[in-house]
C-alpha cells in the first residue's frame, strides 16, 4: 500500500481525465500542492485552477512548476495509461526517480480506509455510481464519491463526506479494478470492450471474475441479470440481480410515463415499494436506478431515501443531459461510445420525445473501438433520422490503417447521413432544421457543447 501520509505534493501527469481530476480535488481540499499537465483546456481544469493547481498544457519541460522541478522525498507523480510513454513531462519524472503511480494505485489506497462500494461494467456504471451516492445522502448516509462524471446534484465528480462510506467506479481498462477490494460491489454489464487491452470478450469477462474476487468477505455483489451466467460469482459472495425481468431480487415494474415523470413499484427481497416517481428522463434509468437502489440499501439507504432521490436526481453532465428544451427546439448530450450504449441512450430518446425528428452527431472514440464494432455503430445510428459523423478521436491511440468515420457511414442503411470535421459542426447546424439534436461520444466532442448550446439558446427563430 502507498504510504501518502507524508506527501506534501503531487503532480497530475492527465489531470483533465475524470478520474485523475477527483484526485487531484482531493489532494487540494487535504491541502497539498497539486500540479499538472493535459493537453486540453477544459471545464474540469479550469476548475481545479480556481482551487489552486498549477496546470500545464504542453508537454515540456518548461511548463513544469518550480516545486516539481526537484524530487526531495515527499512529492509523487500520477499519470493515467492514456499518456504515451514517451511523453516528455512523464520522462522527466521518470529520471529523476519520483515515485510514480497509477491513478487507479491512488485509489486502491484512499478507499482501503472505507467501507467501499465498487460500481463496474462497460457502461451504465457513472450513472449508477451517481445515484448511488445520491439515494445515500438523501438517506442521511453522509458517504464521499468518487465518480466518473459531473454530478448536477453537487457540482462536482468528487463528493466528500463524514461516513464510513466510499462509492467509486471500478474501472475495466487496464484492469484497474483489479486494485479494488469493495466491500459491496456491482456489475452492469460486460458487453465486448477495451479488446485492445483483454484481446478477446472471453478474457475480458474473465477480468471482471477476477474483480468479483476482490470483493471482501461476507460483501455483496449486486448483478445485472442479463450478466448472470456470463462470470463467476464467489462462494463467500452474497449475490443478487437486479433488472426488470420478473425473476430479478430487485426489479422495477409497472412503470408509467405521467406528464414527462416516470412511476414505477420497485421489488426488493424485503418488500415492495410502489409508486417510486423517478423525475430525470431516460427509460434505461429505471434499471440504473434499481441497481443504485439495492447498493444503498446495503449500506444503511432508507425508502424515504431513495424516494426523495428519485424526486431530486438531476443526472451527471454528459449522460442524457439536456442542455436546451425550448418548444421545437431541444439539445441533448450523451458520453455513449459503445453500440450498445447508443441503442440505450436512443431507445430513451425516442420513448421520450416520440415522433420528433432526431439528429444525431457522433465521434467515435478510439480506432480500436471502431475497427471492432463499425457494423453495430451503425446499426444503432440507422435508428435515427439524420447522422453526422465526426473524425474518430484517438484518446491514446496511434491511427489503424483504413479504419476511419467511413467505415461506419458505408455500412449504414439510412440516406440522411454525412461526414463533417469537428471545426465544421457547429456552423453547419441550422436551428431552423432541428428539432431534438444530440451530441454522441467520449472523445474531445465535449468541447462542441458549450457553443451549440448558446447557438440554439440565442437563436430566435421560435
Amino acid at each position: 500500500m502507498i504510504e501518502i501520509n507524508n506527501i506534501e505534493g503531487v503532480y497530475f501527469v492527465g489531470i483533465g481525465g475524470i478520474g485523475m481530476s477527483a484526485l487531484a480535488e482531493y489532494c487540494l481540499l487535504k491541502g497539498l500542492v497539486v500540479g499538472g499537465y493535459d493537453r486540453t483546456n477544459s471545464v474540469v481544469t479550469k476548475r481545479l485552477e480556481k482551487m489552486g493547481a498549477v496546470i500545464t498544457y504542453t508537454d515540456e519541460l518548461s511548463a513544469i512548476p518550480s516545486q516539481f522541478m526537484e524530487n526531495n522525498g515527499r512529492r509523487m507523480v500520477v499519470y493515467t495509461p492514456a499518456i504515451p510513454g514517451e511523453s516528455v513531462i512523464l520522462s522527466f519524472f521518470r529520471e529523476k526517480g519520483f515515485p510514480l503511480y497509477k491513478r487507479s494505485e491512488i485509489l486502491e489506497t484512499l478507499s482501503a480506509s472505507y467501507e467501499t462500494v465498487a460500481i463496474a461494467g462497460t457502461h451504465g456504471k457513472t450513472t449508477v455510481s451517481t445515484m448511488t451516492s445520491h439515494i445515500l445522502k438523501s438517506s442521511g448516509v453522509d458517504c464521499s464519491a468518487f465518480l466518473g462524471g459531473i454530478s448536477k446534484n453537487y457540482g462536482s465528480n468528487l463528493i466528500m463526506g463524514k461516513s464510513s462510506v466510499a462509492v467509486v467506479e471500478a474501472d475495466e481498462f487496464d484492469r484497474s479494478f483489479h486494485r479494488l477490494s469493495p466491500s459491496h460491489a456491482a456489475i452492469t454489464a460486460v458487453d465486448a470492450d477495451h479488446l485492445d487491452v483483454y484481446g478477446t470478450v472471453e478474457n475480458m469477462r474473465e477480468g471482471y471474475s477476477i474483480f468479483c474476487e476482490k470483493i471482501r468477505g461476507g460483501g455483496t455483489l449486486i448483478i445485472n441479470s442479463e450478466v448472470l451466467g456470463k462470470i463467476r460469482i464467489p462462494s463467500w459472495v452474497r449475490c443478487y440481480t437486479y433488472g426488470m425481468d420478473e425473476g430479478a431480487n430487485y426489479r422495477c415494474s409497472n412503470i408509467r410515463f405521467e406528464k414527462g415523470v416516470y412511476f414505477m413499484d420497485l421489488s426488493t427481497p424485503n418488500g415492495l415499494l410502489r409508486d417510486v416517481e423517478f423525475d430525470f428522463p431516460g427509460y434505461t434509468n429505471l434499471s440504473n436506478f434499481t441497481a443504485a437502489a439495492a447498493l444503498a440499501l446495503c449500506c444503511g439507504a432508507t425508502v424515504e431515501g431513495i424516494r426523495l432521490a428519485g424526486r431530486t436526481f438531476m443526472g451527471v453532465r454528459r449522460r442524457f443531459d439536456i442542455r436546451v428544451n425550448r418548444p421545437g427546439l431541444t439539445y441533448m448530450d450523451d458520453y455513449a461510445h459503445h453500440p450498445k450504449e447508443i441503442k440505450a441512450c436512443i431507445a430513451s430518446l425516442l420513448g421520450y420525445f416520440g415522433e420528433r425528428k432526431i439528429t444525431g452527431v457522433f465521434q467515435p472514440h478510439l480506432f480500436s473501438r471502431t475497427k471492432d464494432h463499425a457494423a453495430g455503430f451503425a446499426e444503432a445510428l440507422d435508428q435515427l433520422d439524420e447522422v453526422i459523423l465526426l473524425p474518430i478521436y484517438p484518446a491514446r491511440e496511434k491511427p489503424i490503417e483504413g479504419v476511419t468515420s467511413e467505415l461506419i457511414l458505408e455500412k449504414m442503411k439510412m440516406p440522411n447521413k454525412r461526414l463533417l470535421k469537428k471545426e465544421e459542426l457547429v456552423d453547419y447546424l441550422e436551428p431552423s432544421r432541428l428539432d431534438v439534436l444530440v451530441t454522441i461520444g467520449a472523445g474531445d466532442i465535449d468541447a462542441l457543447v458549450a457553443p451549440i448550446e448558446e447557438k440554439l439558446k440565442n437563436w430566435k427563430g421560435i
